[in-house]
């Protein structure tokens, strides 16, 4: 008997999206046909989807171009999409080339896609969404969606954007006709609801395999503070984490901050910290590493921080795999009180503490009462640890995703 093929796609690489390649690891293990459909995003990635891809029993294909490969292609398809975004703004929308302006290579998604014919497309970010229907529909299947984020406000709040705009007209056409919505948290899931009644969201939560990682005791009276992200910029909560460090600056604390980053940016970042007094050399970047490495990286440390703005919506309403990351690796957490951060923390508040966004006076304190309560910071490393291995894992959360494939799959309209 034929097994059922699952295709997944993405207008971002494998390495970049960790949803993605676990469900592609679980539908492979149960016994699916699994393809995932990807286009090129950056050159780090490229360097750790070798690597990735690799080891993996699913089948990926690289649609368009790459500068490494038929670089032309490439360079096509960013003119193409450039162009085609310039003349929605400037049309205001009366000449809409949304497929082609939402992502450089969407309309190529959807070619692959609906080649590959399959029994469930899956689209992991908005410029694969057309991609999954569009597919789903040729070929008589399924498609659902994973929205990691709130998509139409990841840029701004204003009705007026043109991101907001695009992407709202994106998912005004598409997300009626999918057969089920996943969402990373419960408040993008309710978000979502609220525009479209007819959706049923579930969430699945970004968290990681059980590492069964031992509490490590560490060889030194410091404390070392992590902060990872695909990349390192500004606007992302770590202005206040320099301004609480600088009052701090007598005690020996060093903050790790692991991402994409330029040097640029790394001398943003150490002039700002400098300018309120904090040592540079406290300070140390590193570069993207495989998701499949993270959590044994980031275990090394004492803290984990979840800065979060709050802005825009977005912002607001996710649950990142940095904060899953920190519970995995058995580190205590630091967070802002985001409404979805506030919510976690009302559930599970003796893996960390949070803190009002922007106040980093308050944030000061919480550091400080770690490194100087010993004792406290050891529990709640080990409350971290344990709610990791017990509930907040892959394990529990791929039976979800499982169950819901399934259903899907054999359901009869």
């Amino acid at each position: 008997m034929k097994p059922i093929k699952v295709v997944l796609i993405t207008s971002g690489q494998p390495s970049v999206n960790p949803r993605l390649v676990k469900e592609a690891d679980a539908l492979s293990e149960a016994g699916y046909d699994v393809v995932v459909i990807y286009q090129y995003y950056n050159d780090w990635a490229t360097v750790l989807d070798q690597k990735l891809l690799e080891t993996k029993l699913w089948k990926a294909i690289l649609v368009s171009g790459a500068p490494q490969k038929n670089k032309f292609r490439y360079l096509k398809s960013r003119f193409i999409h450039k162009i085609a975004k310039k003349i929605t703004a400037w049309t205001n929308f009366k000449l809409n080339f949304s497929l082609l302006s939402i992502g450089r290579e969407t309309t190529s998604l959807i070619s692959e896609s609906e080649k590959n014919q399959a029994d469930l497309y899956i689209a992991h970010n908005l410029a694969a969404l057309p991609a999954a229907v569009i597919a789903a529909k040729k070929n008589k299947a399924k498609c659902g969606f994973d929205a990691e984020d709130f998509h139409r406000n990841e840029v701004s709040n204003s009705e007026n954007d043109f991101d907001v705009k695009l992407k709202t007209k994106i998912e005004n056409r598409f997300l009626n006709q999918i057969d089920y919505l996943t969402t990373s948290s419960d408040q993008i899931g309710l978000a979502y609801q609220s525009i479209y009644p007819n959706l049923n969201p579930l969430t699945i939560l970004n968290v990681f395999p059980p590492a069964k990682i031992a509490p490590k005791e560490k060889g030194y009276n410091g404390l070392k503070l992590f902060w990872f992200s695909q990349t390192v910029g500004k606007g992302r909560g770590l202005e206040d984490v320099f301004k609480a460090l600088a009052e701090l600056n007598e005690l020996d604390i060093e903050l790790h901050l692991l991402g994409n980053y330029d040097l640029e940016i790394q001398l943003y970042f150490k002039k700002f910290g400098g300018d309120f007094g904090f040592d540079h050399k406290k300070i140390t970047f590193h570069s993207p590493i495989s998701s499949d490495d993270i959590v044994s990286f980031a275990s090394s440390f004492d803290i984990g921080l979840a800065t979060e703005t709050g802005n825009p919506r977005n912002r607001d309403l996710c649950l990142t795999n940095k904060l899953f990351t920190y519970l995995s690796a058995g580190l205590a957490i630091i967070l802002t009180d985001t409404m979805a951060q506030k919510a976690f923390m009302k559930k599970y508040s003796d893996v960390g503490s949070i803190y009002p966004i922007d106040d980093y006076e308050s944030l000061k304190d919480i550091i400080s009462l770690y490194y100087n309560n010993r004792i406290l910071l050891k529990e709640t490393q080990i409350n971290s640890l344990d709610l990791a291995n017990s509930v907040l894992n892959w394990e529990t959360e791929k039976s979800k995703f499982l169950s819901l494939v399934k259903s899907i799959i054999y359901h009869k309209n």
